[in-house]
């Protein structure tokens, strides 16, 4: 693998075990760099929102945007793309680039879900818009090939929204629609495609960028989702440091213990019998600064200090110190959020953590504004 100087992250949390009383504990996390994803026309230039997932065994990363030419304050432009990478690992672990393929068109953002049917890829967006488009990857290993086939499409179009399985059943909440932020939640049956997709009880808050994952509370398992931020139309962004529980036995939502502090973009996995682990996200100050900014420009009638402002705005963004490294871990059955370490590299945001044999793999994402990573990162938990 690509080893840089990684230490064991050890640390020690109590987890409620299966109804036999068997203690179960996390002892440590091991970080590495896995592997790295391809040259974009010979620059490694990385992928933010990318397709990512695990099906019969094989990584699958893809579609993802960059800003190939110039930093987007430096007058950018963002491009989408169709490019889908499949992974294998070589006999030390090592990620290993096996095939490419093509997506049906280009996609970032999208909602992405790791099941035994495939990988279920929801919403997103590209350069034509916000899309409610569903579609299912399927790794063949005896052809060699990726399938895609097409789900009934979600019942709006969305970006930036979160995404669980459990039982079969896709689980979607909040993201970013043409007209505002979601609170809409509902899951579609893959064993009952045809019905489409259904409604459940909306969210507490309308919500975009935030962990969703599943985990038992001791008794029933349930959907947790964690942080995220809001847009709005006239000040800058809520970023919130909420954690909402939804109970999958009596179909409720109940607000949990909160979030040390505020948090966007994150990625996370659920580990062990009672445990959510929260890698990293985005606490805000510089996008808040910088949403500050774009608002007085556009308020600003003398051109002399709009000049000075977007000066401003370009001298945030270029310092921008990247994103929080912190690991919390969220007890779910004792409702305790515990720091646990932090992340020895880059920090992304704006990925998929992809939990495969209890190795969290973590695929590009963001490290800095409009900077992404080719990273594939590596967290293999014990």
């Amino acid at each position: 693998m690509y080893r840089t100087a990684i230490g064991a992250l050890l640390f020690f949390f109590f987890l409620t075990a299966d109804l036999s009383a068997q203690k179960n504990y996390v002892k440590s996390i091991e970080w590495d760099k896995a592997g790295l994803l391809p040259l974009t026309n010979g620059k490694a230039l990385g992928l933010a929102g990318p397709v990512a997932g695990m099906h019969n065994e094989v990584l699958i990363v893809g579609g993802g945007s960059n800003f190939p030419d110039r930093l987007p304050w430096l007058g950018g432009k963002k491009k989408y793309y169709d490019d889908l990478y499949v992974f294998k690992k070589d006999d030390k672990g090592s990620l290993m680039l096996f095939k490419s393929f093509k997506l049906p068109f280009s996609l970032a953002y999208s909602a992405n879900v790791s099941t035994s049917m495939g990988i279920v890829i929801a919403g997103g967006e590209n350069e034509s818009g916000i899309s409610n488009k569903v579609l299912l990857a399927r790794w063949d290993e005896g052809a060699q090939n990726i399938s895609i086939s097409n789900l009934p499409d979600l019942l709006f179009a969305v970006t930036n929204a979160s995404a669980v399985a459990h039982d079969n059943k896709i689980y979607l909440a909040g993201g970013e629609m043409p007209g505002g932020v979601s609170s809409h939640f509902m899951y579609l049956d893959l064993n009952d495609v045809a019905a489409g997709w259904k409604n459940l009880p909306p969210l507490r808050q309308a919500v975009s960028h935030a962990v969703m994952a599943v985990q038992s509370n001791g008794h029933d398992d349930c959907i947790y989702l964690i942080g995220g931020r809001m847009k709005m139309a006239d000040r800058p962004s809520d970023l919130y440091s909420s954690n909402f529980q939804f109970n999958l036995k009596t179909n409720e939502w109940k607000e949990k213990h909160s979030l040390p502090y505020a948090l966007s973009a994150g990625t996370g996995s659920a580990v062990g019998a009672n445990a959510i682990l929260l890698f990293g996200g985005d606490k805000g100050e510089t996008f808040h600064k910088t949403e500050e900014l774009i608002f007085a420009i556009n308020n600003e009638k003398d051109e002399e200090r709009k000049k000075q402002l977007i000066a401003e705005k370009i001298k945030v963004q270029s310092a921008h110190p990247g994103f929080c490294k912190t690991v919390l871990l969220y007890n779910t059955k004792k409702d305790q959020w515990k720091t646990v370490g932090c992340i020895p590299f880059d920090s992304p945001v704006t990925t998929t953590a992809v939990n495969w044999d209890n190795e969290i793999f973590i695929p590009g994402g963001e490290i800095k504004a409009g900077v992404r990573t080719p990273q594939i990162l590596l967290a293999k938990v014990f």
